[in-house]
């Protein structure tokens, strides 16, 4: 072979070689589907069952992440960096696990997820907005999409692309200890505000409906939860068993699914819940039939925490079996979130037995890495760090306060007609200000906030209502601030009016499945005790309606503030006048725990106050011209 003909040969193995080495899965410019076929094709097993593994953060060491290819990890409640709950601290763990993942055979990134359920609420500074529960009487779908926006922003300022929210649950008894997760009893209600989702990941444009959306990096891939039927239980149990037709699964329980998918949402959770005794988590028609080929849903499928694990009773009884039924049932990534050994081992012998088929492997992992590609994770995975500024910033603080103006409800308003207590008198020589919840930013946020559970006191940056009412009167009006108030004290003050602010302690889940929805701790001796010597606001801070009709009477104005969240200001805003009330019932209020469940259309409806009511100032004590 002469000496050109060898050259030509080199050349031409050259070409070879760089075409056969070209992974086209690392290319933006090509579709998607290709970058997810081609990645596909090259993985093994134990890439694939990482891919379907998340992990929670204390578990997440360097050699976890990189030996067993783990595809996700999250933050629960309160689980915060060893470094200190601030944005470079996360950013820097974000990155750490980041290039972990990277650095492993195929590099595919991992996808790191955390709750943010009302703003950034496991951060310290973020932005808290109000629960749903307060969101839904805003009827405004614009506000939790801008909502939505903001919050993105905040998640991103730490690094993170994923979050598990919306929750989209239609709550039919507020005896549930998530009703304040939820928007609304009504389904149309709950379904126009999935519009969160754009704000969150963005508006599709020209997209195919059921795919993945992610605008870019300023946004957060979302998670429509939880599928289905968590907010219809018996009694309002929490993880109990939600007894209903299919129809009225559908109609009642499916419908935001419907315009969440066509909205883009990335991935969808599957609930703790049981439909007519069946596990959802083990619900192969609801997830497979039902949400991925009826609805089209493309996205991935992920369980709750340790979800698969309540398959059997107890918990954990038969893993293995938990794992395969799971699975076969449609289940793309499962939150395992600690035991990820036994998880990953026990799903590895499944497949290698032929218990669960490879086409069930690759459809799961199909979905993962669809979502990772459509939110360009393989090109921009590590944490942007100019998105910091926006952390609690300004600009949240006031769109959330905003929403604590829109959000409430005005349901009394003097006890004589023509006589209304409020708008408030900014220059009312004393004022006093009384109630466990009027200076404490913890129960004024709720439930997971900081932690799981919430807390008591300043657990986070914001303003306190009384701090809110403080900064809106004059400089010579006078606050006395007494909230545990005894017989005798609020006549002694000879003070114009009172502001008694009461309501429920933080609770998330379980915490909060209720049967008899009184109002707690010294609530109602401190309405008795101040109501009955003085004219006064009562405001309640909870996470659904409560037992008030025997202290209505005693009260001159009643407001229902839900759980506002860290910005106070909206309230004095508007019970001062600077804003009239605009917020109606999501919820139908009761007038016994002995009626529930009760919800707008029943044919038994007899409320304190019916959905859709709600006062402006000045207007009578009806019901009349108030629904929505």
């Amino acid at each position: 072979m002469g000496k050109g003909s060898c050259v030509t040969l080199l050349l031409f193995i050259g070409l070879v070689s760089s075409v056969y080495s070209y992974d086209l899965y690392k290319d933006p410019s090509q579709d998607v589907e290709a970058r997810v076929q081609d990645l596909l094709s090259r993985m093994t097993l134990a890439e694939k069952v990482g891919q379907m593994t998340q992990i929670e953060r204390g578990v997440s060491n360097n050699s976890v992440v990189k030996d067993l290819f783990i595809g996700s990890v999250l933050s629960g409640g309160g689980s915060v960096p060893d470094a200190g709950n601030t944005a470079e601290a996360w950013q820097d763990l974000v990155d750490r696990l980041q290039n972990d993942a990277l650095s492993t055979r195929l590099g595919i990134p991992m996808i790191y997820g955390i709750d943010a359920v009302h703003g950034h609420n496991n951060v310290f500074g973020a932005t808290i907005f109000p629960h749903n529960v307060g969101l839904g009487c805003t009827r405004d779908p614009d506000l939790v999409k801008r909502i939505g926006v903001a919050t993105a922003l905040e998640v991103r300022a730490t690094g993170i692309p994923y979050v598990f929210a919306p929750c989209i649950a239609t709550c039919r008894d507020p005896r549930w200890g998530r009703c304040y997760e939820s928007y609304s009893e009504s389904t149309e209600v709950v379904t126009s505000l999935t519009d969160i989702i754009l704000g969150l990941q963005g508006e599709p444009a020209n997209k195919t409906a059921g795919f993945p959306f992610v605008a870019d990096s300023s946004k957060v891939a979302a998670c429509a939860k939880h599928f289905v039927g968590d907010g219809g239980t018996t009694n309002g149990i929490n993880e109990n068993n939600t007894v209903i037709d299919y129809k009225g699964l559908v109609d009642i329980h499916m419908a935001p699914y419907f315009d969440s998918i066509a909205k883009g949402v990335s991935t969808v959770m599957i609930s703790y819940t049981s439909w007519n005794g069946m596990k959802m988590h083990a619900n192969k028609f609801l997830v497979t039939q039902v949400l991925k080929y009826n609805l089209k849903f493309k996205g991935f499928v992920i369980s709750d925490w340790e979800g698969i694990d309540r398959i059997t009773s107890p918990a954990g009884a038969n893993y293995t079996f938990s794992i395969e039924s799971s699975i076969n049932a449609g289940l793309d990534m499962i939150m395992v979130p600690n035991n990820y050994p036994q998880f990953i081992n026990g799903l590895t012998d499944l497949v290698k037995g032929g218990y669960i088929n490879m086409h069930r492997i690759d459809d799961a992992v199909t979905r993962i890495l669809r979502v990772k590609f459509a939110m360009g994770l393989f090109e921009k995975p590590l944490a942007d760090r100019s998105y910091s500024k926006h952390l609690g910033s300004e600009e949240h603080r006031s769109l959330a306060r905003e929403a604590v103006r829109k959000s409430l409800v005005l349901l009394k308003n003097g006890k004589e007609a023509g006589k209304p207590l409020l708008p408030l008198s900014k220059t009312a020589a004393k004022i006093i200000v009384a109630g466990s919840h009027a200076n404490d930013l913890g129960r004024q946020c709720g439930g997971w906030t900081i932690t799981w559970q919430g807390g008591n006191g300043t657990t986070t940056k914001g303003t306190t209502i009384l701090d809110a009412i403080k900064g809106a009167v004059s400089p010579t009006t006078q606050i006395v601030y007494e909230p545990y108030p005894q017989p005798g004290f609020a006549q002694s003050q000879g003070a114009d009016f009172a502001i008694v602010v009461v309501g429920e302690p933080p609770y998330a889940e379980t915490f909060g499945d209720n049967l008899n929805l009184t109002i707690p701790e010294a609530g109602i001796p401190t309405i008795q005790n101040v109501c009955g010597e003085v004219r006064c606001l009562v405001i309640l801070v909870s996470g659904r309606p409560l037992v008030v009709e025997p202290y209505l009477p005693v009260m001159d104005a009643f407001v229902a503030a839900w759980l506002p969240g860290s910005e106070g200001a909206g309230v004095s805003d508007v019970i001062f006048g600077d804003y009239d009330f605009v917020g109606t019932l999501a919820r139908t209020w009761f007038k016994s725990v002995d009626q529930l469940p009760m919800n707008v259309g029943d044919e038994k409806y007899d409320p304190l106050f019916p959905f859709g009511y709600g006062l402006k100032m000045g207007t009578p004590n009806s019901s009349k011209n108030c629904w929505r």
